[in-house]
């Protein structure tokens, strides 16, 4: 497993490496630099300080030698009067000045000068000066160096102590009940922390909301199936019982019946829980002209079934980004809606236009309508609108499931929907995308 401490101590570490590399480098460079100009200077020096006179009668010994300043001397006839260490292999030359100087035992500097009569030429290793200069260079760079241990101990404390707050919140998780999702607290937490806290917090609100959706949802469905359930019973019971064949048809017509209201609802509770808020996927183009069509034509015969007369009234080109089998239901359901609640007669016309530049579907039937107070509530789960005097001519019942599912449905595609009266008093839903 990755350890951000342990990456942070060797990242720093690294570059105090480095650091303190390229500052040796420096100070090497610095210190060599100023070791030349003195060294320089001290060349000079000694060939000012050198006798004019003879050097035979001067310079008498000769060291073997091949450290420090190696001297030669040459006459204006370009005899060589003295030399040092002869076992340098220095060219037998003089140029003015200073020069540098590549023979088979390394760099020299070389300077040359005209003293009195003479040729005077001084040379000294820059080995000498290298050494010199590395040896400034170390003395300020061991106390760091000896220091590093030091310092990668102390970036570990304070790497530590600056992920202790995750490491309290990586606590505060774990000793967390399951069911215990109120916000964590993000006020003593540093700045860099905050930001995951309330990613943290925001994950626990959406998934106090869904697991709260979740069971309230399995508490209505438990409840909403109990009733059914217990009539399709019932009813199996007086299939059993009947005495004769006329009474057991029709024990056996509502016992159809009521299985095929079971079925709905069953159906309707599975489309309502594929219809929760769990990611957007499978998401495509979709021709809402030709979806609409389609639904249409498959509830044409259903509609003629029922007396109504179905159709499309108007239709734009439209797309929309979307799920087509999720619009396909939101868009059934809305059509089945119109058609069972208009009665005999009535009409049920679908409209798709583009209001600036959005789709609108608009459906509108001649049914009873809904009242403008319950607008809002048929919305929810399982909520049934009372019946009133025109309601009652429809004779239908429903789950209370239909718009609650064209509601989810809008939302997951960024949609609202919205019920008015139609121009007939019946009802009219809008879907704008």
């Amino acid at each position: 497993m990755r350890s951000i401490r342990r990456q942070l101590l060797i990242w720093l570490l690294a570059l105090v490496i480095v650091g303190v590399g390229f500052a040796g480098w420096l100070i090497y460079r610095q210190a060599l630099a100023e070791a030349n100009e003195l060294f320089d200077y001290q060349l000079q020096q000694i060939a000012a300080a050198l006798p004019s006179e003879p050097f035979s009668s001067v310079l008498s010994s000769r060291s073997e030698s091949d450290e420090g300043v190696v001297i030669q001397i040459w006459n204006r006839n370009g005899a060589l009067m003295y030399f040092s260490h002869p076992r340098v292999p220095l060219a037998p030359h003089a140029e003015l000045g200073f020069s540098t100087e590549m023979t088979p035992r390394g760099e020299w500097r070389v300077y040359s000068a005209i003293v009195g009569d003479n040729v005077v030429q001084l040379a000294q290793p820059l080995s000498i000066r290298n050494r010199v200069a590395a040896g400034v260079a170390w003395r300020t760079l061991w106390p760091l160096v000896l220091l590093l241990p030091l310092l990668g101990l102390a970036i570990w404390v304070i790497v530590g102590l600056g992920l202790a707050p995750l490491q309290r919140v990586t606590r505060a998780l774990d000793t967390r009940h399951p069911e215990a999702l109120d916000p964590l607290p993000d006020r003593p937490l540093p700045q860099e922390v905050r930001p995951v806290v309330r990613a943290l917090n925001a994950l626990l609100s959406r998934l106090s909301a869904a697991l709260d959706t979740q069971k309230a949802f399995v508490a209505d469905a438990a409840h909403e199936l109990r009733t059914p359930l217990a009539a399709v019973q019932i009813q199996a019971q007086l299939v059993a019982r009947a005495q004769d064949d006329e009474t057991r048809r029709e024990a056996l017509r509502d016992l159809h019946e009521g299985i095929a209201r079971a079925t709905r609802l069953a159906e309707q509770l599975l489309a309502l829980a594929r219809s929760e808020p769990d990611g957007k996927a499978a998401f495509a183009s979709v021709d809402l002209a030709a979806l609409l069509e389609s639904c249409v034509r498959g509830s044409v015969l259903v509609a003629q079934q029922r007396g109504v007369d179905l159709g499309i009234e108007e239709s734009e080109p439209a797309t929309v980004n979307g799920d087509p089998d999720s619009l396909r239901v939101m868009f059934n359901n809305l059509i089945d809606n119109a058609t069972k609640y208009t009665p005999r007669g009535g009409r049920v016309d679908v409209c798709l236009r583009l209001a600036d530049g959005r789709p609108v579907v608009e459906i509108s039937d001649t049914g009873p309508g809904i009242p403008q107070e319950e607008r809002e509530r048929v919305f929810d789960r399982f909520y049934r609108v009372g019946e009133g005097a025109n309601r009652a001519r429809t004779d239908v019942s429903g789950s209370g499931l239909g718009l609650a599912i064209v509601k989810r449905i809008a939302q997951q595609h960024g949609a609202t929907v919205t019920l008015a009266e139609s121009s007939a008093s019946g009802l009219k839903v809008a879907v704008t995308f």
